[in-house]
This record gives C-alpha cells, sequence and structure tokens, in this order.
C-alpha cells in the first residue's frame, strides 16, 4: 500500500467581460468559447451566450467550478492554460444555426497567473491573436481561484490536534461537506447550460 494522497479542492471563476477592436458584422452574434483542462490531456469546452454583432459586445458572464483532487492534480492545473477564442456565427432564421461558428480570434490566460497574483485574482485586457484580418481583437476577462474554508483550516490546524466537535463533524468525519460540494458542482454545470 502507498501513501495516501493528500485531495485538495479549489474554486475557480471565470468572468467574460467585453470585447473591443471587432470587425462589425452585419448579422450574426459573437460569443466566446473558452477550454478548460479536466486533467487526463482532457478539456472542459463552454461557450457564452450569444450577444448581436449589433451590440457593444458586452457579455458580463461568469462560470464557477469547483475543482476536487489530489495534490498533484492541482499542482498539474497551474502549468495549464485557459484558452479563450473570439467566435462569430452567421443565424439565418428560417434554419437556425448554418455552418457553425468562425474563429476571430485566440488568446490564453496561464492560471500560474492568478495563482501568483495578490489574493488569487486577475481582470485584464488580453490581445487576441487575430485569424483574419488587420484588427487584433481585444477581451477582457476575470479569473479568480478560491480555497475553500474547510481546506484553509485543514492548513491552519495541520500538525495540531483536530477538535472534531468544534467544527460540527464526528468520529473524525466530515459528512455535510461532501454534499455540499456536490450541490455546488451539479449548481454550477447547470448554470453554464
Amino acid at each position: 500500500m502507498g501513501a495516501p494522497q493528500l485531495f485538495s479542492s479549489l474554486g475557480c471563476e471565470l468572468r467574460i467581460i467585453q470585447a473591443k477592436n471587432v470587425e462589425s458584422k452585419s448579422k450574426g452574434s459573437f460569443f466566446v468559447r473558452y477550454h478548460l483542462s479536466a486533467g487526463n490531456n482532457k478539456t472542459i469546452q463552454l461557450n457564452t451566450r450569444g450577444i448581436s454583432s449589433k451590440s457593444d459586445l458586452s457579455w458580463n458572464e461568469s462560470f464557477s467550478l469547483d475543482c476536487h483532487g489530489s495534490q498533484d492534480s492541482m499542482d498539474n492545473l497551474k502549468q495549464q492554460n485557459v484558452v479563450f477564442e473570439l467566435r462569430w456565427r452567421n443565424k439565418v432564421p428560417v434554419l437556425g444555426k448554418i455552418g457553425g461558428s468562425q474563429l476571430l480570434g485566440r488568446a490564453e490566460i496561464p492560471w500560474k497567473q492568478v495563482f501568483e497574483s495578490p489574493n488569487m485574482e486577475i481582470e485584464k485586457w488580453v490581445t487576441m491573436v487575430s485569424i483574419k484580418g488587420h484588427v487584433l481583437p481585444k477581451l477582457q476577462v476575470g479569473m479568480r481561484i478560491q480555497v475553500p474554508a474547510m481546506v484553509e483550516m485543514e492548513r491552519r490546524t495541520r500538525g495540531k490536534v483536530n477538535k472534531w466537535d468544534e467544527c460540527g463533524c464526528k468520529d473524525g468525519h466530515c459528512y455535510s461537506s461532501c454534499g455540499d460540494y456536490e450541490i455546488f458542482a451539479l449548481a454550477a454545470t447547470l448554470e453554464a447550460f
């Protein structure tokens, strides 16, 4: 039997705020697609809602995700990037979406940058690599990482005797915390759709 692995938990929040320097289109909608690492060389792909190409290109949308795993998987997250893609979709009212979407620009932000920032939170404009044209679109995004109180409490009490009755736990197990995390993860997933 190997040594037990320490499990960790983090709350990650991404905000897509707005875009500028985008070539105007006469019809259709713009949206942002972003890709998050899910470990084991897998990614999660999420899309913002589409907004009219005639609008001010403000989404002000956020997505929260609760990440659980071993300390190694959390350390691996620090080495990953979030990929943001500004996309345009032409909509034909009678036939719906035709031909998918067109990539207009792409940018990446490393999670390490967020981990190393004050309060593990950034908000910035990123200049996207333009796929077509000479205009370099910019995207304003926010990224934040939160360490849940239970993980923080574990850090403070590591090496000390745990007083389980003070946190509401019995026999060295916190029975309510897993259900809380599962409900949060379910709510975050449903919010994305």
